[in-house]
This record gives C-alpha cells, structure tokens and sequence, in this order.
C-alpha cells in the first residue's frame, strides 16, 4: 500500500536561478531499512532532503511521506542537519537543543514540562552524553555536537529520519555510536536515509543505496545497486576507489 512507504519521490527538480541542482528525481524507498544516499560533492545530496521537508522550493515533482505531504506528516519524520549548517555560538546547552526537537508536541511559547526535560535527557543519555547536559552547545566537540542532534531527531520519536552527512568529521567513538543508534532504529522497524561519503563502509552500514549525480542513477538493496558499472556511472572518472569498494564487498558476501 502507497501509506506504507516511507518516502516516495517522482519527478523532483530543483533549480537555484534556472540552473538544476537535481533533475526528474523518483523512487520509492523501503520500510524499516537503512538507506544510504552516495554521490560525488554537488550531486544534490543536501538539496534532496532539504526538497523532502520544503525547506528548499522545488521547480517540479511530488513528495510523500507514508502517503501524504511533507506538511501533513512532518512528526513522523526527524532531521539531522550537517553540522556547518548549524550556529554553535547560539546561546543554549545540550538539554535546550534537544528539547527543541519535542517542540511539535509542546506547542510554541508553552511552557517546558519536566516529562519533556526528561524524555530529552533520556535521548542524551542513549547517545552517551548525558553528562553534558548543562553544556553550551560551542563548547562540545565536533562528535559531542553531532550526538546532541541525534539526540534531538531522537526524542522525536519519529518513523522516518533523514540525516544529513552525520558521520562528517567525527570521532571513532561517535561514528560507532551512530552505527549502534542506526542498528536499533531498523530493529524497531524505523527508516534511516543517510548523506554519505565513505564508500568503503557503505556495504557494512547500509542494506539499501541510492546514488545520486543530479539524477538518480541506480537504487536498491547493496549487494545488486553497488556495483563498480553503477559507481562509474555515478562518479565517471572522479572514482578512485573502486578496487576498495570492491574488496569492501566482497567481505560483506562473505560475512553473509
């Protein structure tokens, strides 16, 4: 049934002054699945999602999100942005930017009740840092501050997240523990769509791929999309590592 797919995409075309930035974009991507979006820089990775939520206008196309609009159900889905995108001098702790994302069931300019502190804490404590709550957002590091937007788009409780190069510039520990949050959402039958850059681990983290060069160039599970004919398709001669990528492959088969 259509209102079962999380996202569904047809005919999506973005422009910043009459130039594309993606072109006829379509596909249907799977319930409880971790889906990894992968291109060269300037594909339109960023502008896809940011198309999804309207946050940016779309020259063309439609969006569904388990069969209506964005706007509909925007509370099935969480974000988290790319961490250049976000002003870390605003002046609020770790606690503040969580509960931010709780907004929607609080209502604006209601007051903050202690269940909604607590849920948030709870978010920051499965992220591992509870204990810096109380901090201001500039004085986290880069892992520390990408954990508290995860925490955010957590506490939402959501069905669909959309993450935007969460594993960008952050620690072993960080990246693992994104892995370890990822791994629960689909065990609890949630959807992930990932921006991502390392191709090498895109087999390990992922069962679903799309890849992207303004248009969409191939999408389905790994082991058939993956492919180093798709990935000459997707990155022409810009690709130096498909001998990496197909050595990353191989191991997923074996490990299969």
């Amino acid at each position: 049934m259509k209102e079962e797919i999380p996202l569904a995409v047809s005919d999506l075309t973005v422009a910043y002054h009459r130039k594309p930035v993606i072109w006829d974009v379509g596909f249907e991507l799977p319930a409880g699945s971790l889906i990894g979006v992968v291109g060269p820089n300037g594909a339109g990775k960023s502008t896809l999602l940011k198309a999804v939520m309207d946050l940016t206008p779309r020259a063309s196309g439609k969006v569904l999100v388990y069969g209506k609009t964005y706007r509909e159900n925007r509370r099935r889905v969480g974000y988290v942005p790319q961490r250049e995108s976000v002003d870390w001098d605003f002046p609020v702790d770790a606690l503040d930017v969580v509960t931010m994302g709780l907004y929607g069931e609080i209502g604006w300019c209601l007051p903050v009740r202690r269940k909604h502190r607590q849920a948030a804490m709870d978010a920051l404590d499965r992220v591992g840092i509870a204990d810096f709550a109380k901090r201001q957002i500039s004085q986290l590091s880069g892992g520390q501050q990408q954990r508290v937007f995860l925490a955010r788009a957590l506490v939402q409780d959501a069905d669909l997240y959309l993450m935007d190069e969460p594993f960008a510039a952050v620690d072993a520990a960080t990246e693992r523990a994104i892995i370890d949050i990822l791994g629960e959402m689909k065990e609890s039958g949630k959807t992930a769509v990932v921006i991502h850059h390392d191709l090498q681990t895109v087999p390990e983290y992922f069962d679903y791929v799309v890849l992207l060069n303004m248009r969409v160039v191939a999408h389905g599970p790994v082991e058939d999309v993956f492919t180093n004919d798709n990935l000459q398709k997707t990155y022409g001669g810009r690709l130096t590592l498909l001998e990496e990528v197909s050595e990353a492959m191989r191991r997923r088969e074996r490990s299969l």
